[in-house]
């Protein structure tokens, strides 16, 4: 018989709940106890539910209280020298200044986990590290889920991956460290099955990456002794977010009970497994996609499932979405508001899991058992591909009218500056911020007032005047050179743009992951889109009328909103960006022709579109640079367009971020203390740059001489005539206190160096 797994489920809870404890708990709001006690309690309730529809391999330890990156690195003892770790188990003071610093102690650096919109923690592995184990989560959570009846598969993030994810000091090498790390892993699987697991989950996504050899050879020899850890306990060794190309052959020969595929990006992969999969070796097909919201089509899906049945029978199968439920909203049954023609198009974490046990069911017991469902399942797809609401004849005649001209400045950048240094006459190193000023509890309680219709257009408008006129004054006080208005208005930069548009939709509690306690609602996109009207241009026209200096217009870039966004899955990403970048064009030109002399084209989600595999990366960074040109390429010279990118390892992709052809790029780049700028000693960078001089996710204030450090060395990489001074990144989630101390320290370190240089 078939057998209904799952690889993760969503941890912040329903409302938040999570996201809410813990930050009351960083506050002093909340004690350690009353924290556990939420924690335990979400956990309790997603493992009650996956037993309610019908899922057998329920998962544990895939909850975390912020990262399972992060805990990962602390189960091994992988903690930096800086943290001062001396007791035997990781601690919450740790874990968490790991997470978010403390005090002078910076935390581990941020990136993409993988290709989706999660950002996971950085381990760093240094020379000298005591590995060993750190943490018993996995067996605790286990033992938890038991006391309840709950019978679970423990989650464990693969030693390949964790290598991979991580950032070594020194000359080590990632691959030499699994060896070491490997007598760790075994105890934990001993002790899981002394506790009675019978399976446990072994993730790899790593293997859908380009890997050397020697890679393949080590986790070769990590399977053998992870699977010989204890007579009573299976592996199953899970991959997803793409497929496995080259790796795969030898990926199906591991020394494993069973092997998991994502058969939704990659179907291509099972006629593979189909002729190479060894006797006894069970398959888990990941048929439903764990990373968008639309209904999995179960014919096709039980028609794959089939296939495999047929070949070495449904007792060797397991099937479960394609990855980890993380990436998914709750449940789609906590949406009144949503119209039940898009509901009926739509699956959350929740259904999704009542599609697997369809489909199992399905294998188990044939069609005729599951027709109803396969029915609804075909009307449901019938109905959004023939309804009227994704198809505007308008915007497709506009897409099919794109030309060269269209995505490219009218003059090349060199004359592009003389223009704009002539117009705005800044100083050397010139100040600016990345956007966004806090949103405070008043602003949030403001924005909730008014849409819930407790306050009138006028009373929120006239709130959001005097929280800019307060935003503009002190940013004049502190003497920044360049302005923003600080998106009060904007609870989310994609959210923001897409309520205002046609062809998205959004929900009211479809909240996933993004860090830590940062939690987001991904917009909608279900149909071709298009801007009634102008969006943010009286906002930054009223900015602009407050002062005489320059004021940045903020908006979101075609890649972000797309990487941002769950996106229509009937056409190509590349005709959605291109649908999205006409939209920012226009509302480009509507900046420029209000007034406004500087515009910021948000990128964020640039470099975290790339496909996973090397040889798909041409094709994507051809289309997503196209997208960035056609948005910015409307204005005329004078007109300056910034970009700002975060989060990412750009050195393998300069060229593309250069042609994009932006006047002023802004990087993340003080959390990793200048590292990324080592990209830029390889590439000259031809336009202007400003590299973030302080951390913005950590609360600590950085001193003037810290960031005048920071600034000269970016001056050892960049030509001071090119440099801009600025945070890593938007400031909406600091406080006042602290964003207000760490501009000034800015503000006064750029005219500091500009003192000592006799500029």
């Amino acid at each position: 018989m078939a057998v209904a797994a799952n690889l993760g489920f969503p941890r912040i809870g329903a409302r938040r709940n999570l996201k809410w404890a813990l930050e009351g708990y960083w506050k002093g709001a909340v004690d350690p106890e009353e924290l556990q006690a939420t924690a335990a309690d979400l956990r309790r309730r997603h493992w009650l539910l996956q037993k309610s529809l019908g899922i057998e391999h329920i998962p544990s330890n895939d909850f975390s209280l912020y990262d399972h990156v992060l805990d990962a690195a602390t189960l091994i003892g992988a903690v930096p020298k800086r943290f001062g770790w001396a007791s035997e188990t990781v601690g919450r003071a740790v874990y968490f200044a790991m997470a978010r610093g403390a005090g002078d102690i910076a935390p581990l650096d941020m990136t993409k986990w993988f290709d989706t919109n999660y950002h996971c923690l950085t381990p760093e592995f240094e020379p000298g590290m005591k590995y060993r184990l750190a943490s018993t989560k996995p067996i605790d959570q286990f033992r938890e889920a038991a006391s309840l009846g709950i019978h679970t598969r423990p989650v464990l993030l693969g030693p390949l991956s964790l290598a991979r994810l991580g950032r070594c000091k020194a000359k080590l090498k990632p691959w030499t460290l699994i060896e070491r790390w490997l007598p760790i892993y075994e105890e934990v699987l001993w002790r899981l099955a002394h506790a009675g697991a019978d399976w446990v989950q072994i993730d790899e996504p790593a293997l859908a990456l380009d890997l050397p050899p020697e890679a393949l050879s080590v986790l070769e020899s990590a399977c053998a002794r992870l699977s010989a850890a204890s007579d009573r306990i299976r592996v199953c060794l899970t991959t997803y977010f793409g497929g496995l190309a080259e790796n795969l052959p030898a990926v199906l020969k591991m020394p494993v009970a069973a092997v998991h595929l994502d058969v939704v990006r990659a179907p291509e992969q099972l006629d593979v497994a189909l002729n190479a999969l060894p006797q006894g070796t069970m398959l888990s097909l990941g048929v439903v996609d764990g990373r968008n919201v639309w209904r999995t089509d179960l014919d096709g899906a039980l028609t794959l499932l089939e296939r495999a049945a047929a070949r070495f029978g449904s007792d060797r199968l397991l099937i479960a979405p394609s990855c980890s439920l993380l990436h998914c909203p709750m449940d789609l049954d906590d949406e009144p508001s949503l119209d039940a023609e898009l509901k009926g198009w739509m699956a959350f974490a929740h259904q999704k899991l009542k599609e697997v046990a369809i489909l199992v069911r399905g294998i188990n017991e044939g069609r005729s058992a599951v027709a109803d469902s396969l029915a609804a399942s075909r009307k449901a797809l019938a109905d959004r591909a023939n309804s009227p609401r994704l198809h505007n004849p308008a915007v497709r005649r506009r897409l099919a009218m794109i030309d060269a001209d269209m995505l490219r400045r009218r003059s090349p950048y060199p004359q592009r500056r003389e223009l704009q240094r002539r117009r705005f006459s800044l100083p050397l190193l010139p100040t600016t911020t990345i956007g966004s000023f806090p949103q405070t509890l008043e602003v949030r309680k403001a924005r909730a007032a008014f849409k819930h219709g407790h306050w009138s257009v006028d009373r929120y408008e006239t709130f959001c005047r005097s929280e800019i006129e307060r935003s503009v004054r002190f940013q004049e006080e502190i003497d920044l050179d360049v302005l923003v208005h600080g998106e009060i208005e904007r609870a989310d930069m994609v959210e923001y743009f897409g309520e205002q548009l046609d062809g998205f939709a959004f929900t009211h509690n479809g909240w996933v992951q993004s860090f830590g306690t940062r939690c987001v609602k991904p917009p909608v996109i279900f149909g071709d889109v298009s801007r009634p009207q102008p969006i943010s241009v009286r906002w930054s026209q009223y900015a602009q009328s407050l002062t005489p200096r320059p004021m940045k217009a903020m908006l979101t870039g075609p890649i972000t909103i797309l990487q941002w966004s769950f996106v229509r899955n009937d056409q190509s990403r590349r005709d959605t960006a291109m649908q999205l970048a006409l939209v920012v064009r226009d509302e480009a030109t509507d900046l420029e022709a209000a007034g406004i002399g500087m515009i910021q084209i948000d990128e964020p989600g640039l470099r975290e579109g790339l496909p996973l595999r090397h040889d798909a990366w041409s094709d994507y960074l051809t289309w997503a640079v196209d997208a960035f040109r056609l948005a910015s390429s409307g204005v005329r010279d004078e007109t300056q367009i910034h970009t700002h990118m975060c989060y990412a390892e750009f050195h393998d992709i300069l060229e593309s971020i250069a042609a994009l052809d932006a006047d002023v790029l802004s990087i993340e780049a003080a959390r990793s203390n200048m590292e990324l700028l080592g990209a830029f000693s390889q590439f000259r960078y031809p336009n202007d740059i400003g590299p973030g001089v302080y951390d913005i996710h950590s609360a600590r204030v950085p001193e003037i001489e810290e960031i005048i450090g920071r600034l000269r060395k970016a001056m050892q990489t960049i030509p001071v005539e090119q440099l801009w001074v600025n945070p890593d990144c938007g400031l909406k989630t600091r406080g006042w206190p602290e964003v207000q101390a760490s501009l000034r320290n800015m503000a006064e370190a750029a005219k500091s160096l500009r003192r000592t240089m006799g500029r």
